[in-house]
C-alpha cells in the first residue's frame, strides 16, 4: 500500500439513523435531543424517506439523516441495520476514489453521485470481495466531498 494519499479524510459529515418510522427517530433526536430539520429528501431508487437534521452550526456542523423506507418490503431496506451508515468529509472525492481502488477498496455500485444534502457522494461496500478485498467490515461507509469552507474549517 503507498503511504502517499492523494485526499484526506478532514471529519464526520453525518450519520445516518434507520427505522420503520421516521416520526418515532424525531420525537427523540428533534423533540428530545433538539436537533434541527434542514431539509427532506424522497427517493423511489434509493426507498428512502428521510428528514436531514443537523447538530452544532456553520461548516462544522454534523447531519443526522433520520430515514425510514418507502416500502418497508423493498432493498435497500434503511430500517433494519439502525445505523445506516457514517459520513465522513473527504478534501479529494475523485482522487480517493481512485486510490483506494487501486489499494482493494470495494465501493458500492452507483459511483460519484450528487447525495440527499447536494455534496458529491459515493460508498464504501460493507463487504469486500475477491477483486476488491478491502470493505467496511460490515459497516457502510459514504465519502462526501467537502466544499471549501469546510475544507477551510477542519483542515
Amino acid at each position: 500500500m503507498s503511504d502517499t494519499k492523494p485526499f484526506r479524510i478532514l471529519g464526520i459529515q453525518q450519520v445516518a439513523i434507520g427505522g420503520p418510522d421516521k416520526q418515532r427517530l424525531k420525537a427523540l433526536w428533534v423533540d428530545m435531543l433538539g436537533l434541527s430539520v434542514k431539509s427532506t429528501f424522497v427517493s423511489e431508487r434509493e426507498n428512502v424517506d428521510e428528514d436531514i437534521c443537523e447538530l452544532g452550526r456553520g461548516p462544522t456542523a454534523v447531519e443526522v439523516d433520520l430515514m425510514q423506507p418507502l416500502d418497508p418490503d423493498r432493498k435497500p431496506a434503511v430500517h433494519t441495520t439502525p445505523l445506516n451508515h457514517v459520513g465522513l468529509w473527504v478534501d479529494d472525492l475523485p482522487a480517493a476514489v481512485a486510490w483506494m481502488t487501486a489499494q482493494g477498496v470495494r465501493f458500492a455500485p452507483g459511483g460519484i453521485r450528487r447525495g440527499a444534502a447536494g455534496h458529491d457522494i459515493c460508498f464504501i461496500h460493507p463487504k469486500g470481495n475477491d477483486e476488491f478485498p478491502l470493505g467496511g467490515e460490515g459497516v457502510l461507509i459514504e465519502l462526501v466531498q467537502a466544499p471549501p469552507e469546510v475544507v477551510a474549517a477542519l483542515a
